[in-house]
């Protein structure tokens, strides 16, 4: 007796194909800000502003650390607000080509590096203001939620997600047997 392969068998194929489905027309969409990337951004617009508006009423703001802290919080003040405004009106899912989720991990991560260095210079010279005291507050808690969003978008990027739209797997089987 032959002791290879088998007289009969079945092979079952499975395909899994990916559809995406993005729509290029603009359009105001203001469930987004419901979602936890929406949520975040508007936090991080948020916080900037307030950090921004603490060191900027205070009397030692020509500091060189409170110009620091102005230029981290209105750099992420006006990207963030952006990219609110481009995921609000869809824009980012009529140019899907571009690597939206990469640019705002590599975004997110530098910000946050930018906001630990900006809050504890804020921070040390509390003393001086109270007014840095509270924007070092925010600039921590800014610092929390871009390093958040930076992880976030690290796992999406890892995953291959999209940025806005919709991807649907879908598998295809097929069992074929062989003519005898």
């Amino acid at each position: 007796m032959d002791q290879g392969f088998p007289g009969q068998h079945t092979t079952t194929t499975t395909v899994t194909t990916t559809t995406t489905t993005t729509q290029p027309n603009i359009r105001f969409d203001p469930s987004y800000v419901r979602t936890l990337p929406g949520m975040l951004k508007v936090v991080q617009v948020v916080l900037n502003l307030l950090g921004f508006i603490c060191i900027t009423t205070s009397t030692l703001s020509s500091h060189s650390r409170g110009g620091w802290f102005n230029t981290v919080a209105m750099g992420g003040f006006w990207f963030t607000g952006i990219l609110l405004v481009l995921y609000l009106f869809h824009i980012v899912e009529k140019f899907a080509r571009i690597p939206w989720i990469k640019i705002e991990f590599v975004f997110c991560t530098i910000w946050t590096i930018f906001y630990l260095l900006a809050a504890s210079l804020a921070a040390d010279y509390a003393r001086a203001s109270e007014a840095f005291g509270v924007a070092a507050f925010f600039g921590f808690c800014a610092m929390v939620v871009y390093g958040y969003d930076a992880w976030l978008k690290f796992k999406a990027a890892k995953s291959g997600a999209l940025a806005q739209g919709q991807s649907t797997p879908k598998q295809t089987s097929a069992v074929t047997s062989p003519a005898y």
